[in-house]
C-alpha cells in the first residue's frame, strides 16, 4: 500500500483543490453570466427581430430559462457517475462541455442569416451549457469538502462559491469593455468576443483541474465497494433534504438572477446607460468576493443555519428599498441597491450553501443529492424569475414586481431554514445502510 500523506501534502493537496473549484467554478460562471448579460443587451434583436422590444427581451430570457431548465439534467446525469466513478473526471467533461458550447454561441450565425434555426441552434447550445454547469458545482463543492476535514468545511467550500462573483466580475469586465463600442458594432460583432474569449479561460482552469487527486472519502467508499447502484432512486427515495436544500437556496438565487441579469435589461430601460449598469455589477462582483468566505468562516464557528437566515432577512426587508434605489435614476444609488441586495445579502445566504448541501447527504450519494438540491433551487430561483419579471413590470409598467419576488424569494428562504438541522459540526462518513435504500442516509432531518 502507498504510504499515507503528511499533513503538509493533504495542505498542499486541499489548497490545490481549492484553487481547483475557484478557477473552474469562475469559468463556468463566466460562460453561463456572459450568456445573461448579452441575452439583456442583443439577444433580442439578433435572434428574436421583427417582435416588440419587450417581447424580444422576454423571448431572451426564454432561452435563459432554458439553461436553467437542463440544470437538475445535468445534476442528475454527472451526479449518477460521479457518486460511481470519481468527482475528478466528471469535472473535467463539464468544464470541456461548458467551455465547448459557450465558444460556439460565439460562433453562431443570427436570425437575419439562417431565420429561425438562429434561436434553435442557441437554445440547444443553452441547454448544454445548462447540464454543464448543472454537474458542475456538485463535483467542484464536494471535491473540496471532502478534502477539508470537520472544522473549516465552510471556509474552504467558499472557494468554490466566489467562483461565482469571480466569474460574474470577468464578464462584467469583459462585456463592459465590448460595450463602449458603437451599438450597430457591437451588435455586428462585439458581442461575439466574451464567448470567444471563453477558450482561454478554458485552457488554464482544465489545467489547474488535471493536477488534483481525488476525493479522499469517495476513494474510501470505492475501496469498499459500497458505492450507490443508481445514486438518484437512492435520493429520490428518501427526498426530505433535497426539497429542503431547494427551498433553502431558493432566495440567494432569485436575488442573484434579479439584481444581476435582468438587472441589466431593467436599469437600461428606465434610462440608465449601459457602462453604469456593468459598473454597478463590477463593484457588487467584488464586494461579494469579500463577503462570501467571510459569511463561510461564521458559519463554521456559528452554524450555517444562522448566517443563511440572517441573509434571507436582510434580503426581504431590503427589497423594496433596493427597488426605489434603483428608480431613483442615480449611478451612485444604483452602485448601493446592487451591493446590498447582492454583494451582501445574496452572499449571506449563498456563502454557506456548498458545505451545507454537502453535510445534508452520505458519501455514497452526496453528488447527486447535492447537485439536486442546489441545481432545483437555481431552476425556481433564478431560471424563471427574470422572464416573469419582464412580463410583469411589461404589463404594470413600473418595478414593484422585481421587488415582490425578490422578497418572496428570500422569505422561502427564512422559512425553510427552521426545518433544517444545523449541520456544521455532522460527519461525512459514509451514511449507514438502510434496508430499504441501501448506501443512503441523510446526516440531517
Amino acid at each position: 500500500m502507498p504510504p499515507s500523506p503528511s499533513a503538509s501534502e493533504r495542505t498542499r493537496q486541499l489548497r490545490r483543490v481549492a484553487l481547483s473549484g475557484l478557477l473552474g467554478t469562475a469559468v463556468e460562471f463566466y460562460d453561463f453570466l456572459v450568456y445573461g448579460t448579452v441575452a439583456a443587451l442583443v439577444f433580442g434583436e439578433l435572434f428574436f427581430p421583427g417582435a416588440d422590444p419587450a417581447v424580444g427581451t422576454i423571448a431572451a430570457f426564454g432561452t435563459f430559462a432554458a439553461g436553467y431548465v437542463a440544470r437538475p439534467i445535468g445534476g442528475i446525469v454527472f451526479g449518477h457517475f460521479g457518486d460511481r466513478l470519481g468527482r475528478k473526471n466528471m469535472l473535467l467533461l463539464t468544464m470541456g462541455l461548458m467551455g465547448g458550447a459557450s465558444f460556439l454561441i460565439g460562433l453562431l450565425p443570427t436570425y437575419d442569416t439562417i431565420g429561425v434555426w438562429a434561436p434553435v441552434l442557441l437554445i440547444t447550445l443553452r441547454v448544454l451549457q445548462g447540464i454543464a454547469i448543472g454537474g458542475e458545482w456538485g463535483g467542484a463543492t464536494l471535491m473540496v469538502v471532502e478534502h477539508a476535514g470537520e472544522k473549516r468545511r465552510g471556509l474552504w467550500s467558499s472557494f468554490t462559491q466566489m467562483g461565482a462573483p469571480l466569474g460574474s466580475l470577468i464578464s462584467a469586465a469583459v462585456v463592459a469593455s465590448v460595450s463602449t463600442l458603437p451599438k450597430d458594432q457591437f451588435a455586428a460583432w462585439g458581442w461575439r468576443v466574451p464567448f470567444l474569449l471563453s477558450v482561454l479561460l478554458l485552457g488554464v482552469g482544465l489545467f489547474v483541474r488535471l493536477q488534483v487527486v481525488e476525493s479522499p472519502l469517495f476513494a474510501a467508499v470505492k475501496k469498499d465497494r459500497a458505492e450507490s447502484r443508481l445514486p438518484i432512486l437512492d435520493v429520490l427515495r428518501r427526498p426530505r433534504p433535497v426539497l429542503l436544500a431547494c427551498c433553502v437556496g431558493i432566495g440567494a438565487f432569485t436575488a442573484q438572477s434579479l439584481l444581476t441579469s435582468y438587472l441589466i435589461s431593467y436599469a437600461t430601460g428606465i434610462g440608465y446607460p449601459r457602462p453604469q449598469v456593468l459598473t454597478a455589477l463590477t463593484v457588487s462582483a467584488a464586494v461579494a468576493l469579500v463577503v462570501l468566505p467571510c459569511a463561510s468562516a461564521l458559519s463554521d464557528r456559528i452554524g450555517r443555519r444562522p448566517v443563511v437566515l440572517t441573509g434571507a432577512v436582510l434580503s426581504a426587508a431590503t427589497a423594496f428599498p433596493v427597488l426605489a434605489l434603483v428608480d431613483s435614476k442615480s449611478s451612485g444609488a444604483l452602485i448601493l441597491a446592487v451591493v446590498i441586495g447582492h454583494g451582501i445579502s445574496q452572499s449571506l445566504m449563498y456563502g454557506p450553501l456548498g458545505a451545507l448541501f454537502s453535510e445534508m447527504f452520505g458519501t455514497e450519494v452526496r453528488y447527486t443529492g447535492a447537485s439536486l438540491g442546489y441545481q432545483g433551487a437555481t431552476l425556481v430561483g433564478a431560471g424563471f424569475s427574470p422572464m416573469i419579471a419582464g412580463s410583469l413590470v411589461a404589463s404594470s409598467g413600473n418595478g414593484t414586481p422585481v421587488a415582490l419576488l425578490l422578497c418572496g424569494g428570500s422569505l422561502i428562504t427564512a422559512l425553510t431554514v427552521w426545518f433544517v438541522r444545523e449541520t456544521s459540526r455532522a460527519s461525512l462518513g459514509p451514511a449507514p445502510e438502510l434496508p430499504t435504500t441501501p448506501h443512503t442516509e441523510e446526516i440531517t432531518a
